[in-house]
């Protein structure tokens, strides 16, 4: 049996920011599972700041998309039928293969999850690599500490608003946060449980974050770079540490950016930066679904979601967020369960 599935391929490699002719969409034929394989019905798909950089070619940590190939990233489905062991059909499973209505998936690369323990969609977003990776950046790259005061830039978004929310979990004293509008700041500090919030559109990130920060940061959670990075590493204070997560303000530069100007100060301060990608660190994931499990089923941590409806409207969904149009976890729903 074949099932007629609907695809976004990368149509052109963009210069600068994407755009409608980037993407392509595709109907094709899509058969039953091979010996060891699953054949996957999507029902929503994580939309994530790393897919702008796999439109570009060149090595990275990832492989890039591939012109004219299907785009890939986290998505949730139904398995429609199995040949590989320890998955049945009827099965919730995480995957790799989202932008398609359809996938194809090597049993051993999926993870099946229990609707019953949590909203499906969490499993893309504080239970899933998005938790993962704030989890990460605070706890091993960061060492955040009881009585830390912590910097968080990107705070409403998908990363950026778990990393704040457990970063007081974890005992800091103090949690900043900046975003790109009033409501925004309102939602961080409101609803998420920030001590402090500015939007960076109202004036320099430095002048308000050092009003946000009398006595200085301890921690930096960097989801933006330029200059969010600039500012954050005048004000940390002496041997402070900076989780390099991203730096979606220069996604879309043609050209490359200077640094910051600053970067005399990591010594002067002893300082530690370092950049982190949360597929390093799988060891940590039993006690990342154990700890922050708890603190879900608690009702300790909170998340928002931005869902686009439809697979056609997953390349807006990529431009909003791109354009900080998304408050949290940034989702398209494909289909309704069965």
């Amino acid at each position: 049996m074949s099932y007629k599935s609907l695809e976004v391929r990368l149509a052109a490699r963009p210069k600068g920011w994407p755009t409608d002719e980037t993407f392509e969409f595709a109907e094709v034929e899509v058969g039953e599972p091979a010996e060891g394989q699953v054949l996957v019905r999507n029902l929503v798909m994580s939309v994530d700041p790393s897919m702008r950089g796999r439109m570009n070619s060149g090595k990275s940590y990832v492989e890039p998309f591939e012109v004219g190939e299907p785009m890939s990233g986290g998505a949730l489905g139904e398995v429609v039928s199995s040949r590989a062991d320890g998955v049945e059909a009827g099965d919730l499973v995480v995957h790799w293969q989202g932008w398609r209505e359809y996938a194809v998936v090597d049993g051993k690369r999926t993870l099946k999850v229990d609707p019953d323990a949590a909203p499906l969609n969490a499993y893309l977003g504080v239970l899933g690599m998005i938790g993962m990776t704030a989890y990460v950046g605070l706890v091993e790259i960061a060492s955040v500490k009881e009585g830390d005061v912590v910097f968080v830039s990107g705070a409403a978004g998908a990363v950026g608003a778990v990393a704040g929310q457990i970063a007081k979990l974890k005992g800091a004293s103090r949690v900043i946060g900046s975003a790109g509008s009033a409501e925004k700041v309102r939602y961080i500090t409101e609803e998420l449980g920030f001590d402090a919030a500015f939007n960076y559109k109202d004036g320099p990130v430095y002048d308000q974050l050092k009003a946000a920060a009398p006595d200085g940061i301890d921690v930096y959670f960097d989801n933006v770079g330029g200059e969010h990075l600039e500012a954050a590493i005048s004000v940390l204070n002496d041997f402070g540490r900076v989780a390099e997560c991203g730096m979606i303000s220069q996604y879309n530069n043609s050209e490359p950016q200077p640094g910051p100007r600053n970067m005399t100060m990591l010594v002067q301060k002893r300082l530690t930066l370092r950049g982190f990608i949360v597929i390093d660190h799988g060891h940590l994931r039993d006690q990342f679904l154990a700890e922050v499990g708890q603190w879900l089923r608690e009702g300790r941590i909170h998340y928002t979601e931005t869902v686009y409806e439809g697979l056609r409207n997953a390349p807006e969904a990529l431009l909003g967020m791109m354009r900080g149009e998304n408050t949290g976890k940034t989702l398209v729903k494909i289909a309704d369960r069965s």
